[in-house]
């Protein structure tokens, strides 16, 4: 068990009221949670600090090397006043695969939940309650060496930093335009495609920018080799329910496996929904929406929960996915996942952690 030291912030912010906006990641609370490492003593000095800026040498090889991870998970206030963490342990399970893939050292699953809840509760007046808002939790561990050198650091930083949030899309749960990337690649078998660390995202902004200046909110990026199958979208997982059936594509080892995907397969398959996890290529994705079979599409993750889609581009064809609007199933999830998140909900899957 951590032994945390707290140190109280002098310069309190004030708190966003329920008519401030908050748009995504750009509000943050009054402190942050901070604990260092090095080879030989392993995870010290676990603190909650004062939100502030941190300082690192120019050689410090996060920048030079891109050694570092990051994890996203949020907190939810209920109307009876308690307050919610979603999955925390698969997020803390992803992190340490992530810890593995990319040689920095793993934190202890139930030190990695105390720092969360600590720092949580510290600052649990930031939680907001206004609907479609939460309560955004980033964990994140940088490379900190002063030294130019292609090799693991002896030394890190782990912190965790916490952000009140509306909407992750403008469109809200409204459906979103998705553009399917057919010239750049994100990530192939054997990268770091399942992993969370910057280098899977900056790949990902060249054809981004090129999706949003066409109006487009997000890519669908094909496998790496062949070029034609799906795999997921920018900031979510993807699923097509096509002729009655949901499907996504199978984790290859490109794919990040998401907390949300595997909540939505196992609800979709506690309702008596067949599910397939599989390799699904673009060509049949544009035949079942030519015959009538694509029913709906919908992304899955931490910052939009339930994202429905209303429209597809591939090269010069455009889907309209059904009337373009909200799919049953999109609303179904939504409502499960938002309602268990909220305590509104009766959690038979045992998904939430109280903090105390």
């Amino acid at each position: 068990m951590l032994d945390i030291r707290y140190e109280q912030t002098q310069s309190p912010k004030p708190i966003p009221g329920p008519e401030d906006p908050l748009n995504f990641g750009t509000v943050f609370t009054d402190h942050m949670f901070m604990m260092n490492y090095k080879v030989g003593k392993g995870w010290f000095d676990p603190r909650v600090v004062p939100y502030q800026k941190i300082q690192l040498e120019p050689s410090a090889m996060v920048f030079h090397y891109g050694q570092e991870m990051f994890e996203g998970l949020k907190a939810y206030k209920t109307q009876d006043g308690r307050t919610l963490l979603f999955r925390p342990d698969k997020n803390i399970e992803r992190a340490n695969r992530t810890n593995d893939r990319i040689c920095i050292p793993q934190i202890l699953e139930e030190d990695f939940l105390q720092a969360i809840e600590a720092v949580v509760k510290k600052d649990e007046a930031w939680i907001p309650t206004k609907p479609g808002t939460s309560l955004y939790i980033r964990p994140f561990i940088i490379a900190t060496d002063e030294f130019l050198g292609v090799r693991p650091s002896d030394t890190y930083l782990f912190m965790v930093i916490l952000s009140p949030v509306g909407a992750y899309y403008k469109e809200g749960l409204n459906p979103v335009k998705i553009w399917i990337e057919d010239d750049y690649v994100r990530a192939v078998k054997g990268g770091i495609g399942e992993a969370k660390t910057g280098g899977n995202y900056v790949a990902s902004l060249k054809a981004q920018v090129k999706a949003h200046d066409d109006g487009y909110s997000q890519v669908l990026w094909l496998d790496g080799i062949e070029r034609k199958y799906i795999e997921e979208v920018g900031a979510m997982n993807i699923f097509f329910k096509i002729n009655g059936k949901v499907v996504t594509p199978e984790l290859n080892g490109s794919i990040l496996p998401g907390v949300t995907r595997d909540s939505a397969i196992q609800l979709c398959k506690h309702w008596g929904l067949p599910v397939e996890e599989r390799k699904i290529s673009v060509d049949e994705l544009l035949e079942a929406a030519n015959d009538g079979t694509l029913e709906e599409v919908w992304g899955t993750g931490t910052a939009a929960v339930i994202s429905p889609v209303g429209h597809l581009r591939f090269e010069d064809t455009v889907i309209q996915i059904k009337d373009g609007g909200i799919g049953e199933i999109s609303q179904k999830l939504y409502d499960t996942v938002t309602g268990i998140q909220l305590g509104k909900i009766e959690d038979e899957f045992h998904w939430t952690v109280e903090v105390k």
